[in-house]
């Protein structure tokens, strides 16, 4: 059980961390990767986040709604769907993201310091087979993307 003691103790304070790095920009440890995707993928559809986040629906809804809020996101709708929406980056998220993802870099490299790069590497794809196996045995899949981001 020491596994799950630490995945949770490891959890919990890593988004502690991320929360009061990110409080400046508005964002907090939960909108973090959806703002990057959108920045990168302007126009990205609002339901293809549930396959990469594994996230349930309700989240993602939540969660888009709360950003576009804050001023960080638009949503147009889906000519091809209209039960789906676009989601744009709005001037402030693209006028903020590099300094997210210098924090969330910062983030990583605070997590992984003092172990050497072959065993960081190790430590990712174990983590990922973990992952896997997880989602495998609750039944999860995900559609077009590789279990690797």
């Amino acid at each position: 059980m020491k596994l799950l003691k630490w995945l949770s103790v490891t959890d919990r304070f890593y988004k502690i961390y991320l929360d009061k790095q990110l409080a400046p920009f508005g964002i907090n440890s939960s909108q973090y990767m959806f703002l990057i995707k959108i920045c990168r993928s302007p126009g990205i559809l609002q339901d293809s986040l549930i396959d990469m986040f594994y996230v349930h629906p309700s989240n993602i809804v939540r969660t888009i709604a709360a950003l576009e809020k804050q001023g960080m996101l638009t949503r147009s709708p889906n000519d091809k769907d209209k039960r789906t929406c676009k989601l744009y980056p709005t001037d402030r998220a693209l006028s903020v993201i590099s300094e997210v993802q210098a924090v969330c870099e910062k983030t990583e490299a605070l997590l992984l310091q003092d172990i050497t790069e072959s065993d960081q590497e190790l430590f990712m794809n174990l983590l990922m087979q973990a992952g896997r196996n997880i989602t495998s045995e609750l039944h999860i899949e995900r559609k077009g993307e590789e279990f690797n981001d």
